[in-house]
């Protein structure tokens, strides 16, 4: 955060106090001492609960054996004919940028060179430094930004690297730290969002004023561009390579994030918005066509384009046209460019499914690349310079495939993860429970055969339910989500627990009509979806509210706090993690008011009188039977500030409730800043609920 952020966030924080009633206004002064000392109390308090046992270390080892297991496939991108990607495992706990040949990691025997180690750069710099993104512009001899964050902040530095050399460019392009958005305009011009001084951020934080920088002068004279209003969400530019040639644009979120314009870039001037409709996502440049995803309907020249369609539209004759048109059970989540195709990572009821469009002559014709079924496919990395890319498949119970796909979509296995934990037994099933409106809401359930049939089971359900995010039954896609996949397989479901993922409306799963029908004042229907799941696993015999925990995270974390307020009977155990919670003070709180789109304006006396229905903070209340909750946040989150959670759990604390409390002073919003970290906190996680759902197994430990 920059200084004089900081300083206009302290100034706020003093007037509130003198304005506001909140009595726990404190908490939210991030480096406050009296703040801290409260997060330290709690924090070791919470240790001498749930670390202070032999189940947290075994916790522990499981979780921290598979976050660094030398199995684990690679994930990155191409660049020129090299595949490159971020590792961790236990020599490098910060990790390594590395690569390595597509060819040698086709034939499934990859020659890894290290191209940046982060631990080593910390140590000699001495920062705590974690990598966030690298752009690299042209091919594997060219040139790239790094993007690194002191402490896993949204904050963060961009230096330019040689990929020649395997160096940081002594007189190169450096944007100070800021929650900045960078893009090549060509080998010696950057486009940059940063933070330029006074004024130049929007009210969430984020950068309003876009600039051209030239090599070899300072970053203060770059050439504006463009300067977007204080209330819009931020200003981003973003440059498409297509066949050789660039295509610049700057991207303006207004107010809310789902409403966007697009504007080319010509020389040192941004041109007029592009004539599309405001609820859009563009995908990227083929031959001249931008390819652009709909998020609503939009009738133009006699066509009649649905949301959820994905469009070309040629930039040269401002012309649209149709290139795919999902069904009602189907959802498109990723879209990837190539050489000559559009790539599609679509769910078919939830399913995972991927699909090539290639152009004939005036239509487009769409091939299927045959992954297998009932699971999770991902685009793992295309490039706009080949014609090959690569995919993984996975799911709960199937370990990750990763596939390179040549030709008339040849699948060519290069390397598979052996199995992390024993699923030999365990089974996946995909469920619908029917919601207060009578919406049929999915969810998968996973667990043990034999545990599943016994009933009456420790049950972990996980909601998040917003921002057109998909839940997906993964393998190991993200191990920073400790709900999924082989982490809660081995520490979990191993044990005798069952978990299941909620698909609630708000998210992804079908569409963005899904994610548009829990938007503001229908928020609550995400929340009755999650109701639904609960009483559906409750009457089906699968668990009981006794044996039923809840876990959700950012969004998630609000839809835990609703369900902590609103519905404490169907659960004993509620895991929130980094949680929006205060929904009246959300909108001055970091990166809040962007996302108004998505819950509203607590100012507004309108929107209030819904949100103030569901805000967990304002509907607590005394003599509830509220279980021992478990919050955790991070110090350095400038994304969710920690006050959410500080406030409700001190709110709880002085109506007599007992909870669980933990706070990583670094992190960001991902809560960790390391392997170490992360799998301290999953073993928080799961030895919580442990003590809360398996008390048996906790007391014999």
């Amino acid at each position: 955060m920059t200084g004089k952020l900081m300083l206009a966030l302290t100034l706020f924080y003093s007037a509130a106090a003198l304005s506001d009633t909140d009595p726990y206004l404190w908490l939210e002064e991030v480096q406050g001492e009296r703040a801290l000392d409260w997060v330290r109390k709690q924090n070791a308090e919470t240790f001498a609960e749930l670390k202070d046992s032999g189940l947290y270390d075994t916790l522990y080892e499981e979780a921290y054996t598979i976050m660094t297991s030398e199995a684990r496939l690679p994930k990155g991108r191409i660049v020129g004919d090299e595949f490159h990607d971020f590792w961790q495992d236990k020599e490098h706990v910060r990790g390594v940028w590395r690569r390595t040949s597509i060819s040698s990691l086709a034939n499934g025997k990859p020659k890894w060179e290290t191209v940046l180690d982060i631990d080593k750069l910390s140590r000699d710099e001495g920062e705590n430094w974690v990598y966030k993104s690298i752009d690299c512009r042209g091919d594997e001899k060219s040139n790239c930004l790094v993007r690194l964050s002191r402490g896993g902040k949204d904050e963060s530095i961009v230096r330019e690297f040689s990929l020649a050399s395997r160096t940081f460019v002594e007189t190169g392009f450096v944007v100070p730290e800021a929650k900045s958005n960078v893009a090549w305009h060509d080998t010696d011009t950057l486009l940059v969002a940063t933070d330029w001084g006074e004024n130049s951020l929007t009210t969430s934080g984020y950068p309003r004023e876009a600039r051209l920088w030239r090599r070899g002068t300072p970053i203060h004279t770059a050439t504006p561009l463009l300067t977007i209003d204080a209330d819009d969400t931020l200003l981003a530019p973003v440059v498409y390579h297509s066949n050789g040639k660039d295509y610049p644009f700057l991207a303006r979120l207004l107010a809310d994030w789902n409403n966007y314009l697009l504007m080319p870039v010509s020389g040192s001037k941004a041109g007029a918005a592009l004539p599309l409709p405001q609820r859009i996502l563009p995908h990227g440049v083929i031959d001249g066509q931008l390819i652009v995803g709909l998020k609503e309907d939009w009738p133009v020249d006699g066509q009649e384009f649905k949301s959820g369609d994905i469009i070309a539209y040629d930039l040269a004759k401002q012309s649209s046209e149709l290139v795919f048109s999902p069904s009602s059970k189907q959802a498109i989540n990723e879209v990837r460019i190539g050489e000559d195709s559009v790539y599609l990572q679509m769910l078919d009821n939830v399913a995972g499914r991927i699909k090539r469009l290639t152009r004939d002559g005036n239509r487009w014709v769409t091939s299927t690349i045959d992954v297998p079924d009932n699971g999770v496919a991902i685009l793992a990395a295309t490039s706009g310079s080949r014609t090959d890319l690569f995919v993984t498949y996975e799911s709960s119970i199937q370990p990750t495939t990763l596939y390179h796909v040549s030709g008339k979509n040849k699948l060519s296995v290069v390397a598979e993860i052996p199995p992390l934990y024993d699923a030999s037994n365990v089974v996946i099933e995909q469920k619908f429970a029917t919601s207060k409106d009578g919406t049929q809401v999915p969810y998968f359930l996973i667990g043990r055969k034999d545990v599943l049939e016994q009933g009456d089971a420790p049950t972990i359900l996980y909601g998040y339910g917003g921002f057109l995010v998909p839940i997906l039954p993964v393998y190991y896609e993200d191990p920073s989500r400790p709900q999924h996949g082989a982490l809660a397989g081995k520490l979990w479901i191993s044990r005798g627990g069952v978990l299941a993922l909620s698909n609630l409306r708000g998210g992804g799963e079908f569409g963005p009509e899904w994610h548009k029908a829990a938007l503001r004042e229908n928020r609550q229907r995400a929340y009755d979806d999650y109701f639904a799941i609960a009483e559906d696993l409750i009457d089906a015999g699968v668990t009981s509210p006794k044996k039923l925990g809840a876990l959700g995270r950012s969004n998630g974390g609000l839809l835990l706090g609703v369900a902590l307020t609103q519905r404490p009977d169907l659960f004993a155990a509620f895991d929130i993690g980094v949680p929006l919670l205060d929904m009246k003070r959300y909108n001055k709180l970091l990166a809040g008011s962007s996302w108004m789109g998505e819950y509203g304006n607590p100012d507004v006396a309108e929107d209030w009188e819904f949100i103030s229905k569901y805000s967990p903070y304002q509907n607590l209340r005394e003599g509830a039977d509220y279980p021992k909750v478990l919050f955790y946040t991070s110090t350095q989150d400038d994304r969710v500030h920690p006050g959410h959670a500080r406030k409700m759990a001190a709110s709880l604390e002085d109506m007599g409730y007992d909870f669980y409390y933990y706070e990583n002073m670094e992190g960001g919003h991902g809560g960790t800043a390391n392997q170490d970290q992360l799998a301290m906190r999953t073993a928080l996680e799961y030895a919580y609920f442990m003590r809360m759902l398996m008390p048996a197994a906790w007391d014999n430990d």
